[in-house]
């Protein structure tokens, strides 16, 4: 039981560290397209975008699932087998794209359109152990 929690832990942890590079390569491509259109901004200008605009929603959910395994690897109560399995469900809930049209167009195109996403994706993918890929 423990091998498994520690094993499970590592996956969590490697899953959170592949994320945050995808996380991060998808915010680049977007500041990218948009300073296409709007011409350069300001890192606090592209932030408010960030976190203010209907536009960015789609990536919230990277960050959010992002903070979430910051808090459960930082609990002082310890980690439960459950609670890290939990966790590697609600990232493997990231990159779907059922459910969320827009998501899934703008996520889809991102995919398409830079082979370091797609491999980043596919890591991830790997780490969390989903049998499926939406690519």
């Amino acid at each position: 039981m423990y091998d498994s929690l520690v094993n499970n832990l590592e996956k969590l942890k490697a899953a959170r560290q592949t994320l945050l590079r995808l996380h991060k390569l998808l915010i680049d491509r977007e500041r990218e397209l948009i300073e296409g259109i709007e011409g350069p901004l300001t890192h606090g200008a592209f932030l408010g975008m960030l976190l203010n605009s209907p536009d960015f929603q789609w990536l919230r959910r990277f960050s959010s699932s992002i903070a979430e395994v910051d808090e459960l690897l930082s609990a002082k109560d310890g980690i439960s087998m459950e609670m890290v399995d939990a966790q590697l469900a609600k990232l493997a809930a990231v990159v779907e794209m059922e459910s969320d049209e827009y998501f899934a167009a703008k996520y889809q195109s991102a995919l398409q359109q830079s082979s370091e996403i797609a491999g980043h994706h596919s890591e991830f993918i790997g780490h969390i152990g989903r049998s499926g890929d939406d690519a």
